[in-house]
């Protein structure tokens, strides 16, 4: 039986993986609500950014007493929303 061929998740370089680090490290200090694009995900992740852990490459994102745990290489995009 042949398995089904999953896209890969696109290689990013160096220099655009640290800007959306240091994106997500100014909305965790802020505690400014975000919204996530996210690789194989059809919705964004909208919240706060609770933890970000770096042993387990996560990060915590809660929106209305639910947290979302999302690895920080399926993170493609960050994005404020607006009201």
């Amino acid at each position: 039986m042949a398995k089904a061929k999953v896209p890969k998740r696109p290689t990013r370089d160096e220099f655009v993986l640290e800007e959306l680090g240091n994106q997500l490290v100014e909305a965790y200090q802020e505690k400014s609500e975000i919204l996530l694009t996210v690789w194989g995900r059809e919705e964004q992740v909208r919240g706060t950014i609770v933890t970000m852990d770096s042993r387990t490459g996560k990060v915590h994102v809660e929106h209305v007493g639910a947290v979302s745990k999302v690895p920080f290489m399926d993170i493609m995009r960050v994005d404020y929303p607006r009201y």
